[in-house]
């Protein structure tokens, strides 16, 4: 029999996923039939997206396991008729986006760039940049993005430290968790980037009380998820040079609204939610993986804790 695959996201994605699919689950040797249309009780995987407008897992009364092609999961790990495993996009090519994306802005900050770049008044003034030895980055979230983050920043000597719920353990970074280990982090924390999941427990992360912890003048990077800070208190930092420059590229609110404060502040660089993206072809060969593991009876990958919500 062979096996069915539901493909639930933006139908768009349709014509660019299909064709990948069956190339990789032809070489993985697995018989299977793709579509977007097939009854719920002959379904055995749903490729999912939260765009693709499926909402209700009951019906499929044979499915073996939910496949996100986002790497966020929160706004399903909470659906009560998803009785399955589910697992989330874990893709090196959006790994490989993200880590790009954050030690581009991190370096930008370090080497004073937006300064050198906007300010060209004729003045003279010859300012030593620290080496990056002396400069300390603290990353919140050591999950699969923040953990590549932190690995690709120690490798150029930055100080890094890395803060996750859960204890860690990488080379070259100082792992730190726990209330007071955050408290920790964020106290030397020159530059903060957030790649923390969406969840209940990480809501408002950056608040008025963990944003005072800061050194004067910090910057803040956040291409994680909108929610991980409270708008008001970064605000207000920022008023006071408490926060001496954010760069936000996830909000609470996409697109961000066109009269929202962070546009017009001189301290805040919007980018458009591109701090990584995931590729059709690298994200493909995920989904497949796990399919051929769930056939071969193997365990899945990239499994989410249904009670930790990622």
């Amino acid at each position: 029999m062979s096996v069915n695959v539901l493909f639930s996201a933006r139908p768009a994605l349709w014509p660019v996923y299909e064709p990948l699919l069956t190339q990789y689950l032809d070489e993985a040797g697995v018989d299977v039939r793709l579509g977007t249309d097939f009854e719920p009780d002959q379904v055995d995987y749903v490729i999912y997206a939260p765009n693709g407008g499926l909402l209700d897992f009951a019906p499929f009364t044979r499915l073996k396991a939910v496949l996100s092609l986002w790497a966020g999961v929160e706004k399903i790990a909470d659906n009560e008729t998803l009785t399955v495993p589910l697992a989330r996009m874990v893709d090196h090519g959006l790994t490989q986006g993200m880590t790009e994306w954050v030690v581009g802005h991190v370096l930008r900050y370090h080497l004073r760039m937006d300064r050198h770049i906007t300010v060209q008044d004729g003045v003279w003034a010859p300012d030593a940049i620290p080496l990056a030895q002396d400069r300390n980055v603290c990353i919140l979230g050591l999950g699969a993005l923040g953990e590549a983050a932190a690995r690709a920043l120690a490798a150029l000597n930055f100080q890094v430290t890395g803060w996750s719920r859960t204890a860690k353990d990488i080379p070259g970074v100082t792992c730190l968790h726990s209330h007071e280990g955050l408290r920790q982090a964020l106290s030397q924390a020159e530059i903060v980037a957030l790649l923390l999941p969406d969840t209940p427990a990480t809501e408002n992360a950056l608040n008025a009380e963990t944003l005072a912890l800061l050194p004067k003048g910090a910057r803040i990077i956040n291409p994680g998820r909108g929610p991980l800070i409270d708008d008001e208190a970064l605000l207000d930092a920022l008023n006071t040079g408490q926060v001496g420059h954010a760069t936000l590229d996830v909000f609470r609110v996409e697109p961000l609204p066109a009269d929202h404060p962070y546009w017009a502040h001189p301290n805040v660089t919007v980018t458009p939610h591109i701090a990584s993206e995931t590729r059709p072809v690298t994200a493909a060969q995920v989904i497949c993986e796990n399919i051929r593991r769930g056939e071969a009876g193997e365990p899945f990958v990239h499994l989410v804790d249904r009670t930790l919500g990622y």
